[in-house]
């Protein structure tokens, strides 16, 4: 039986069969019986290397925190987490680079680190509820995920994909108009700044 340790890009973390390419961490969300028991235990929402220096993890093991998976970066940057300064330490330098340009430098006394994890869990989440906002399709850009009719679409080169957890599909007419945005405003930002995430491979880059 697959463990409840997938995140689609509403942020809900559901069983599935299929692979991820990028693991998470948002603390230690489940118990002894590898159920899980909330959404968060911390702000520091982060996208993680499947593998990194030889580590070997238990799935959800005790008193640990559980291990969670995502298709891709577009998908985690979707859900609010951003990457990890250690494990991906090269996307993290990008991110950050780019989010002081655009976001400018922390207040006094906090680190970057610390204010990011404060602005995106603000912008990500509300009383347990994902934030979603409304734009223009066109306007957004491509990294951007959105939601119709309860599916979830990636916009890459200019065009929307079909979001699964087995990767993207083809969708029958473009996307236009105005549309529910699954990613967080402040990433959004990023990303028109010229932040680029890592895409699944059923999307040519």
């Amino acid at each position: 039986m697959a463990l409840q340790n997938r995140v689609n890009p509403f942020g809900h973390i559901v069983a599935s069969a299929a692979r991820g390419s990028l693991m998470g961490n948002r603390g230690i969300l489940h118990d002894e019986n590898k159920n899980i028991l909330k959404t968060h235990a911390h702000q520091n929402w982060v996208a993680c290397a499947l593998s990194f220096n030889g580590n070997k993890r238990t799935l959800m093991a005790p008193h640990s925190y559980t291990e969670l998976f995502f298709l891709d970066e577009a998908t985690a940057l979707a859900a609010g987490h951003r990457p990890c300064a250690t494990c991906r330490h090269e996307c993290y330098r990008v991110f950050t680079q780019i989010w002081r340009q655009v976001h400018g430098e922390p207040p006094k006394g906090a680190s970057l680190r610390m204010a990011i994890d404060r602005a995106l869990h603000v912008a990500r989440i509300q009383r347990g509820q994902k934030v979603i906002f409304e734009a223009e399709f066109a306007e957004l850009p491509d990294g951007a995920m959105i939601s119709m009719d309860g599916d979830s679409f990636l916009k890459w080169n200019g065009a929307g994909h079909r979001w699964s957890f087995d990767g993207y599909g083809q969708i029958p007419a473009p996307i236009s108009g105005s549309v529910s945005v699954l990613t967080p405003k402040p990433i959004i930002a990023l990303l028109h700044a010229g932040y680029r995430p890592e895409i699944h491979s059923s999307l040519p880059g």
